[in-house]
């Protein structure tokens, strides 16, 4: 009996001392993730193993636990998002081990991207070289981004701080911009100050990349940085926005900017921080049991609607007020006064009365209700904001709050 024990140890010895441990990227006992055949496993520490005395020698032979984790997201240490790798796919990746996530199996790698990179990682961060530092040298910067599996429909693009030069005196980026190319989305070129904004894309069939640009200029030397986050949406994704929606939000209730909104005016000659070609839509999900939605302007300042005609040259007592005053344009304009730069909230009331135009603009916005579904606010833009008899003058764009109705019946 104790003879066949002991071939039987023997052969599990010699099969032990033939496993290439090196392509497990582990020490015995080292109680990290690695992966095996495609899987990533943990090897047990100091756990089952047997042992046998023979010619005064101890033998061990550590019996392998297989623990398999998903490659979620994570939140590292350094309060940044990453996903839930192995250290060796976070290095492969280019990313950087910020804490540790799955209970301990996995790294959180957060994976940083600059001018002239590309990524296949969902949640990577696209940074100007140097960030948080500002970047004051010219030229093109380009990441390139493809798609993390073939079920990928969507790319999310969060503005975490992003602020390059002013459009000009017609609203158009011409210093400093933003482009995204790559994508069967239409999206416009961007520029301003832009932080805490965010759109969808849409990727193209097949393999298609999408390439987001930023383009600085040589000769001025603005403070200008950015540091945008992006987030890859499977195709069945419950958070996918609905097509032909740029913005989508998804709470009860919420803020929605205008792209370079601000509470001064552009430096830039006229002032405005309205870019020019604009026309998109902003979502919002309809909630369960809320059957309306109502527009109102934000009570952050008095310049919160502020979309066309000579901002500047009015009374601050009469902006945002209710009075529809088309002969000064010093309040909100409707309908027919509407034809450069609007926005259009379908079927709207006001004050519970229907209104006899979807379209929107001036300088105030009378709080708006529609029961039209979905839930789409269209914005609508120009190609020169210093065309016609009154330029757009010192227009900052809009801030609006939103508010989802409960259903009445």
């Amino acid at each position: 009996m104790e003879r066949p024990m002991l071939l039987l140890l023997a052969g599990l010895l010699v099969l032990v001392s033939s496993l290439d441990l090196e392509t497990l990227d582990q020490d015995i006992g080292s109680n990290e993730v690695g992966e095996w055949e495609g899987h990533k496993y943990l090897q047990a520490n100091n756990v089952n193993y047997t042992s046998v005395q023979r010619d005064g020698k101890i033998f061990f032979f550590p019996l392998f636990s297989v623990v398999r984790f998903q490659n979620t997201q994570c939140r590292g240490s350094n309060n940044l998002n990453g996903t839930c790798y192995t250290r060796r796919e976070c290095t492969s990746y280019g990313g950087t081990a910020s804490g540790s996530c799955s209970s301990g199996l996995g790294t959180c790698c957060v994976v940083t991207k600059t001018c002239g990179t590309s990524t296949r990682v969902n949640c990577t961060y696209f940074v100007n070289p140097s960030y948080p530092s500002y970047y004051t040298d010219g030229g093109r910067c380009t990441i390139t981004i493809n798609k993390c599996n073939s079920n990928i429909c969507q790319l999310r693009i969060d503005f975490i701080d992003f602020s390059i030069a002013q459009p000009d005196a017609t609203g158009a980026c011409t210093t400093d911009f933003m482009t995204v190319t790559g994508s069967a989305s239409t999206v416009p070129v961007i520029c301003g100050d832009n932080t805490g904004e965010h759109i969808y894309v849409n990727f193209a069939s097949g393999s298609t990349p999408i390439e987001i640009t930023i383009t600085t200029s040589t000769t001025d030397t603005s403070n200008r940085r950015w540091n945008l986050k992006l987030s890859q949406l499977e195709c069945d994704c419950p958070w996918l926005a609905p097509v032909g929606c740029l913005m989508y939000y998804t709470d009860i209730t919420g803020t929605v900017k205008s792209f370079n909104y601000g509470l001064t005016a552009s430096t830039t000659a006229f002032g405005t921080r309205e870019l020019v070609n604009l026309n998109y839509g902003v979502c919002v999900r309809m909630a369960e049991g809320y059957c309306s939605i109502q527009w109102s302007q934000s009570s952050s300042s008095l310049y919160t609607f502020t979309i066309s005609g000579d901002t500047g040259g009015l009374d601050t007592t009469v902006l945002g007020a209710t009075l529809v005053l088309l002969a000064t344009a010093d309040a909100q304009l409707t309908g027919t006064s509407c034809t450069t730069d609007f926005i259009v909230i379908p079927n709207p009331y006001q004050g519970g009365v229907a209104v006899n135009s979807d379209r929107f603009c001036g300088n105030g916005l009378v709080t708006t209700t529609t029961s039209s579904k979905p839930f789409v606010l269209t914005v609508v833009t120009d190609a020169d904001e210093t065309s016609g008899a009154t330029p757009d003058n010192e227009n900052r764009g809009f801030c609006l709050t939103y508010t989802q109705l409960a259903c009445t019946t």
